[in-house]
């Protein structure tokens, strides 16, 4: 069953079809989402994208298995390349998690960094995971040709670009405003913030032919706060502002503009951050206790977040999506008054 227009990929719509010609129904009971693919794409000659990792597939009642006919619910994805800027300043550390999910579900992956030798060697890993595919940019995200740059290969190798994902960042050590620099200030605004909307401001023309969303990667802390970080939350919290106001200005274009907001979610820049403290395995501690739930999140739920907001979230645009595990709910102890 074809779609009426070619920008209508994220129509949610109940595929009712006989997808065996009366072969056997039982071996396509419970499919991956990669098997699932394949079986549309030989017939529809469409490119699915689960946001799932697995589909469980069975008939409405029983007569509909006897009569050969089986019914799901499934959404189109026919994203071609999803942008995900990855970059950690100085360190060069990817976040594979983040990127494979969407390779895994069909998605045509363009990725960036400052590392060449790590990007290639995830590149080669990803492209190993799953239907889609995985292309990695050597750029450095605090300079505008390169943004520009990576955009443009985006395009010139996949034809369009349907999700941004801006997910560029760093976290400085912690220290008090008076040991704070201006020049640090200003590289950090330039690295956390400016590359998101300079990554934007070049793949909204590309976005707006395809009705395609942006995901603008936050942090808790942008709402609620952090010690001793007043540069970085301050960027965190423009994020947010910026997924709003670009949500108002692009909703004439059918353009989603969406936001995550993590908590304390464990990566290697946590354990990093945690390493420059006196006892690395009490900060852990401390962070894990600091979620109603009593530990971190992971990656893997990020990038889950990053799936639903670029296929299912078709009725969500300026939202900050909390991801984190109710940190910021209850009373604790706050009081930052010497005792």
């Amino acid at each position: 069953r074809q779609q009426s227009k070619p920008h209508d990929f994220l129509r949610n719509f109940e595929l009712h079809t006989n997808l065996t010609n009366g072969r056997d129904l039982r071996k396509y009971r419970c499919l991956t989402a990669a098997q699932l693919c394949g079986v549309l794409r030989s017939r529809h000659q469409q490119c699915l994208c689960a946001t799932t990792t697995k589909w469980l597939l069975s008939p409405e009642d029983p007569k509909a298995s006897a009569e050969g006919s089986l019914k799901c619910s499934v959404r189109w994805f026919n994203v071609c390349a999803v942008c995900l800027c990855v970059i950690r300043a100085g360190s060069g550390a990817l976040t594979p998690l983040h990127l494979s999910f969407s390779v895994e579900n069909g998605a045509k992956v363009v990725f960036c960094a400052r590392g060449g030798a790590a990007g290639e060697a995830l590149e080669a890993e990803l492209n190993k995971a799953g239907p889609g595919s995985c292309t990695f940019v050597s750029c450095d995200i605090s300079k505008e040709e390169d943004i520009k740059r990576l955009i443009s290969v985006t395009v010139e190798r996949h034809g369009h670009i349907d999700c941004l994902v801006n997910n560029a960042g760093w976290h400085p050590p912690h220290k008090p405003t008076d040991d704070t620099t201006a020049e640090e200030f200003r590289d950090l605004l330039n690295l956390n913030l400016v590359s998101y909307f300079l990554a934007s401001k070049f793949a909204l023309p590309h976005l707006r032919q395809r009705q395609g969303n942006i995901i603008n990667v936050s942090s808790l802390v942008g709402t609620i706060g952090q010690r001793d970080a007043a540069p970085y939350v301050a960027t965190k919290g423009a994020i947010i502002s910026m997924t709003k106001a670009m949500a108002v200005d692009e909703s004439r274009f059918n353009v989603r503009v969406n936001c995550i907001s993590p908590g304390n979610v464990m990566t290697p820049l946590w354990e990093e951050l945690a390493g420059q403290t006196p006892d690395a395995a009490a900060a852990i501690k401390a962070g894990e206790n600091a979620q109603l739930m009593g530990r971190m999140g992971t990656e893997a739920e990020c990038g889950l977040a990053a799936l639903y907001l670029a296929a299912d979230a078709t009725f969500c645009t300026g939202i900050d999506l909390l991801l984190s595990g109710g940190a910021e709910l209850n009373y604790g102890f706050k009081s930052q008054i010497p005792s």
